[in-house]
């Protein structure tokens, strides 16, 4: 089978319905239960693992989570659109690393008149 949203190719037995489209189980659950920026659970959770796992800054993140981290020290502030175009990301891909930065303590998002930035949380 193939999943409709992201095209990947998986076993008819882990087929998952959702509004009528055929998706794989990762689609799935992206699509009913999307990452969160603001999730006290996921920050005590990732800060914890992080913790013991002795990780500061960059350590422990995917290649992209740590561009776009060290992208952010550099430049100071961006939207969030900036930021997908620079990674050439969907907005979707965009939300879901910016989850795993946000509840590592690394980065933030803050409104200034009305526009929305994101930057490092040391800023």
């Amino acid at each position: 089978m193939k999943c409709e949203r992201c095209g990947c190719e998986f076993p008819e037995e882990e087929k998952c319905e959702h509004y009528g489209k055929t998706l794989c189980e990762d689609c799935y659950i992206e699509v009913i239960q999307p990452p969160k920026a603001c999730d006290p659970i996921a920050v005590n959770i990732a800060e914890n693992t992080r913790s013991q796992l002795g990780q500061t800054g960059t350590e422990g993140l995917t290649d992209l989570q740590a561009k776009i981290y060290n992208f952010l020290k550099e430049k100071e502030k961006v939207t969030k659109d900036q930021l997908a175009e620079v990674f050439d990301v969907s907005s979707e891909e965009l939300e879901k690393q910016f989850a795993v930065l946000r509840h590592c303590k690394l980065v933030r998002g803050y409104k200034e008149g009305k526009q929305i930035y994101v930057t490092t949380m040391d800023d």
